[in-house]
């Protein structure tokens, strides 16, 4: 018996007339149920509007004729002779309707002082305002990490003839890891495409897995998913004080960190000049954690009908749960908030109370979800937001070392050996340019040498560099603005800025 339903048996000892289990999972909650009625001596008695009123335990025998409608069992259940548990099942279709609420709420005081439970189990929460005093809702959360290892386990003692096992216990924690956020049928199925799929249970099962995921971020709108990716840290060039912090915590959702009495890491915020590569590391901290990303969609959240944004935030961050874990990556989010200070004038509160839930969501949640937010203007957001995270990195233009990584990365990535080009000259050249435009210089100079029909050389995106200006110059005060908040509140993501921007940061710092 999970810790979940225990707390249902609690509440039937203690008389609570009616519960509300949210879950998509019946089977596995009535299997829950039929234990927690077995250990009380109740009956478990099931209805749906298909089948009627049935006796779980034998469920060819229906058990009253006329318990077949939803108003004839909200009838027959004070009158069935016997302690039993009445299971609903997709009641929230018929809670719109006055007669079945009316119904509901004459039964709930007819049960105070009986053996009898009503329990409705919906995959959606619906609760009419007259009855918010008289229902407990009871959250049933998906399959534990222990569950899901008893499930592999028992596939791998199903596998048919012919079919391989080859899971050492790192590879078995890895496997349980993707399976983490699936439901128990999902686990299953799954786990059976990755035995035909491959013949067997291997590591490749995971990446199958991890796929199979993306079915289910698909079905929110508010959410994007971009699976696994060879991206990772090494492909970001610079940040080396933001690339060890995150290298430090690869391992922070691991069973052997949870046993150490480690707590999982939570988030980082990543904020300062654009074009740094505060979005790219959010990306690449997936693919150097093996984790999907799951993009937060600020903007659709707060599309659809008037109230409607509340409920959009809340089912967008229990999808991310689902799916953990993951890493969650809230991309500019300060645009996405903004008007949260005049929320109560211009949107009725709306901006406030999604932000309410983010900041709640993030203290309490205990899933594995790593939250990436990146901001390019950080004095639009209330503090409040930046302190939940771990930590907060400030990504400041490029130094002249990390320009020439940047520079050979793009090459690289583009099938150029760096090693054939001046990437001194290259870095020389471009101080003041950011990640974004580094690439776009590369990205310039191929072209003008393919118009030329030769092989890109370096002089070619020297001449790229110069023609772009550089985003230093066109936001010079909103950067000279974000070192002087970062001083002090923020960990340098790399080394110290360059030019004259080097000195007043110094300065400021003192």
């Amino acid at each position: 018996m999970n810790q979940t339903d225990k707390h249902i048996r609690a509440l039937v000892r203690a008389r609570f007339p009616l519960i509300y289990v949210l879950s998509h999972e019946e089977g596995r909650v009535l299997a829950g149920l039929a234990e927690v009625a077995e250990v009380e001596n109740y009956s478990l008695l099931v209805w749906s509007v298909t089948r009627g009123l049935f006796d779980f335990a034998c469920p060819d025998r229906p058990v009253s004729d006329e318990a077949q409608d939803y108003l004839g069992v909200l009838r027959f259940i004070p009158r069935y002779q016997g302690d039993a548990l009445f299971v609903l099942l997709d009641f929230h279709a018929f809670l719109r309707d006055p007669v079945a609420v009316r119904g509901l709420r004459d039964l709930v005081r007819e049960l105070t002082v009986t053996q009898k439970t009503v329990i409705i189990l919906s995959p959606s929460l619906v609760i009419p305002p007259e009855m918010e005093k008289e229902i407990t809702v009871v959250d049933y959360p998906l399959p534990t990490r222990e569950e899901l290892g008893a499930i592999a386990d028992e596939m791998v003692q199903r596998l048919p003839e012919g079919a391989t096992v080859d899971l050492d216990d790192e590879s078995r924690e890895a496997l349980i890891r993707a399976l983490q956020g699936l439901t128990a049928t999902e686990a299953e199925n799954a786990l059976a495409l990755a035995v035909v799929t491959h013949k067997g249970l291997d590591p490749r099962a995971i990446p199958l897995i991890i796929r199979e995921k993306k079915q289910i971020v698909r079905k929110s709108r508010a959410l994007e998913f971009f699976p696994v990716e060879e991206l990772n840290l090494g492909q970001v060039g610079g940040l080396d004080n933001l690339k060890a912090w995150l290298r430090l915590r690869a391992s922070g959702f691991s069973e052997a960190a949870r046993e150490y009495g480690l707590e999982p890491p939570r988030g980082v915020f990543l904020v300062g000049v654009p074009g740094t590569g505060k979005s790219l590391t959010a990306k690449a901290i997936g693919g150097e954690w093996g984790m999907p990303v799951i993009r937060l969609d600020m903007g659709a959240v707060f599309q659809g009908v008037v109230g409607s944004s509340e409920e959009n935030i809340r089912l967008a961050l229990k999808m991310a749960e689902a799916v953990a874990p993951c890493i969650l990556w809230c991309d500019e989010i300060e645009k996405g908030l903004a008007g949260l200070g005049s929320s109560n004038v211009s949107d009725a509160g709306t901006t406030a109370r999604v932000f309410s839930t983010i900041l709640t969501w993030m203290q309490e949640h205990t899933s594995p979800v790593f939250v990436a937010a990146t901001c390019n203007d950080v004095t639009a957001l209330p503090p409040e937001l930046p302190a939940r995270f771990d930590e907060i990195f400030f990504l400041d233009l490029p130094t002249e070392e990390e320009r020439k990584e940047i520079f050979a990365i793009h090459l690289a990535r583009r099938e150029r050996d760096p090693e054939k080009f001046d990437l001194e000259a290259l870095a020389r050249a471009s101080e003041g340019l950011v990640g974004r435009e580094i690439e776009r210089a590369v990205k310039e100079g191929m072209r003008f040498a393919f118009t030329a029909g030769r092989e890109v050389e370096t002089a070619d995106i020297l001449q790229a560099v110069k023609t772009i200006v550089p985003l230093r110059e066109l936001y010079r005060e909103r950067i000279e603005a974000l070192r002087t908040w970062a001083a002090g509140r923020a960990r340098p993501a790399s080394g110290e800025p360059e030019g004259e921007g080097k000195e007043q940061a110094r300065r400021l710092r003192l």
